[in-house]
């Protein structure tokens, strides 16, 4: 779940558990033809740009994945903006984001996954959209007829780990860009070698002469602690290039331009508000979309969200319409034709290059909506927005200082994300608490009665409870907490996370029954039950088993098998033509 908080215990997973999910997980791939690579990345894409034909994708690998016409329009048409990007002389990385096309299956892996089940909610493999993580090259050609090289390299995965993919790429794109398609073949032969990623486990994958070295992150991680580190067991050569994170942005960096705005935007993306990020590149818009939506963690932004977005995008029509209100959604942008097209969205950020203003970082203003009108509209964040919590003037002073001290940039984002974490979990407890008051009292689960309900979850009541234990008991922020909570109740993020919370409280319901059904005395039960009434309850138990074998459940270790145990010694008090028919069912 977001954050356990200590209101339900969690799962212990020991060093033997995570071998076992890594045993399950090499299973699962053996009979499978890439599955190693897919569970990495869909495919791997080249986009070159050619005079007569225009954007055409060159290559796909694996050959057999079949991206939908729909899919393959979209991705190179997101090239197509950089192709056409004046200010992209060069090596460009930038990502994107798309909806997977209606009626397509979705990739092997099943919903509860043994990945998805133990990873952080915020890292949990996409069903319905898919990331692009792209290395773009245009550079002066005279071999060429347009007179540039214009070739993008598209690694195309269900993962957000925007850091290892785009470190990836700056292993293999320069290289594919020299040597083209038979270094593509041995790379993607080279991830199908890589171990699945398990949470919680460090891998070692090497590629081209490198190994990364990364750490997948568990759920079971401290929020804003550091992972227990694994003892290497073998020394390593070439010694491997340590990635000290897999999906984690340089927030100093994307937010340097609109620090003294940080809280506001961060009270934007709990809401779920609708906001357009209109940057000067690909790789800021993308960048700044990718942070701002990390800004909530471990909170997950149930939104729908796009780092690059074009008008070639098929949801352009969709997410521009006047006749509606803005979509909950997030649209980074480059293109200034857009300036016209959100003028009804609520909130608009306006980055322009990276001022300096002496040692320090030019601020962005809050500026009223009806400024922005004209093609040159000034960097600033256009919103009416009024913010629910006063400013945290500390922070400020505190990056500020970090600034003329000249801390380095990796320092100064550990202090922002410690601080959005500590913000986001002080708003998050109170809710957590109220959460875990629903749970049935474990004496009212029984073995013979189905497993009694949680209570729904009341608002009011919920606000009743802010008095005594609400975010004040973490928080020195003053404002209108309640406000602010009313306002998230109505947000995707608050149904997204209820949702969540909801099946995990149901799971750990049905657990504890099945462990109250484990210690009961069952062949004790039946000696005054008639035979169909004995009959019910090994049918009843049985399915238990069945259902629970395909689902992930938190028991203890052993309680299924010694279910199992006493269903057969239930099944053997009865007459032997009914053991028979049980036995065959």
């Amino acid at each position: 779940g977001e954050l356990k908080q200590g209101f339900f215990p969690r799962q212990v997973y020991s060093e033997s558990r995570l071998v076992e999910s890594a045993n399950a997980a090499e299973n699962t791939e053996s009979s499978l033809p890439w599955a190693r690579f897919s569970s990495w990345l869909e495919c791997v894409c080249v986009v070159t740009f050619d005079l007569e034909l225009g954007q055409a994708i060159e290559l796909v690998y694996p050959h057999d994945v079949k991206l939908t016409e729909k899919e393959v329009r979209n991705e190179f048409i997101h090239m197509t903006c950089v192709m056409c990007f004046p200010g992209c002389l060069g090596d460009t990385q930038f990502s994107f984001r798309l909806r997977q096309s209606v009626g397509r299956r979705g990739s092997w892996f099943g919903e509860e996954d043994a990945y998805s089940r133990d990873a952080p909610v915020t890292l949990q493999r996409e069903l319905a959209h898919f990331y692009g993580y792209v290395y773009f090259r245009q550079v002066k050609d005279a071999a060429v007829k347009r007179g540039y090289f214009q070739k993008s390299l598209v690694l195309v995965s269900r993962l957000p780990y925007v850091h290892l993919f785009q470190s990836l790429l700056q292993i293999i794109a320069p290289e594919y860009f020299e040597k083209l398609e038979p270094c593509l073949e041995a790379v993607c032969n080279e991830i199908d070698q890589w171990q699945s990623p398990v949470p919680g486990l460090t891998l070692n994958l090497p590629v081209m002469g490198v190994v990364m070295q990364v750490r997948i992150p568990s759920k079971n991680d401290k929020p804003g602690g550091s992972p227990e580190k694994q003892a290497q067991k073998e020394n390593l050569l070439p010694a491997p290039m340590m990635l000290p994170t897999i999906h984690e942005l340089d927030l100093f960096k994307c937010f340097q331009s609109f620090l003294i705005h940080l809280q506001m935007l961060w009270e934007l993306m709990l809401l779920g508000e609708p906001v357009v990020v209109m940057a000067p590149s690909p790789t800021v818009s993308s960048e700044t979309v990718l942070a701002l939506v990390s800004s909530i963690a471990p909170l997950r932004y149930c939104c729908d969200y796009r780092p690059y977005f074009t008008i070639h995008d098929t949801e352009f029509k969709e997410y521009t319409t006047r006749t509606q209100a803005p979509p909950n959604v997030i649209l980074g942008v480059t293109n200034p034709f857009f300036i016209k097209t959100f003028q009804s969205w609520p909130h608009i950020i306006r980055l322009g290059e990276l001022k300096m203003s002496g040692d320090l970082p030019k601020q962005v203003k809050v500026k009223k909506l009806a400024k922005l009108k004209t093609l040159d509209t000034k960097p600033g964040i256009y919103t009416a927005h009024k913010m629910f919590l006063q400013k945290d003037k500390s922070l400020i002073k505190r990056l500020l200082k970090g600034i003329q001290r000249k801390r380095p940039s990796e320092v100064q984002s550990a202090i922002l994300r410690r601080h959005l974490l500590e913000l986001t979990q002080s708003f998050i407890i109170p809710l957590e608490r109220y959460l875990a008051s629903l749970m049935p009292l474990q004496r009212s689960v029984t073995p013979w009665k189905t497993p009694p309900q949680i209570r729904p979850f009341s608002q009011e009541e919920f606000m009743g409870t802010l008095e005594h234990a609400g975010p004040q008991l973490t928080s020195v922020l003053k404002g209108d907490w309640v406000g602010l909570y009313r306002k998230f109740f109505r947000s995707p993020n608050f149904d997204g996370w209820y949702r969540l919370r909801h099946r995990e409280m149901t799971q750990k319901l049905e657990c504890l029954h099945l462990e109250v059904v484990c210690d009961a005395d069952l062949l004790g039960w039946t000696k005054d039950k008639s035979e169909v009434e004995i009959v019910d309850l090994v049918l009843k138990l049985r399915e238990k088993l069945v259902s629970k074998t395909h689902q992930y459940l938190p028991v203890k270790e052993g309680v299924l098998e010694k279910l199992e145990g006493y269903l057969q010694t239930v099944i053997s008090s009865l007459p032997e033509d009914l053991q028979t028919v049980l036995h065959r069912y």
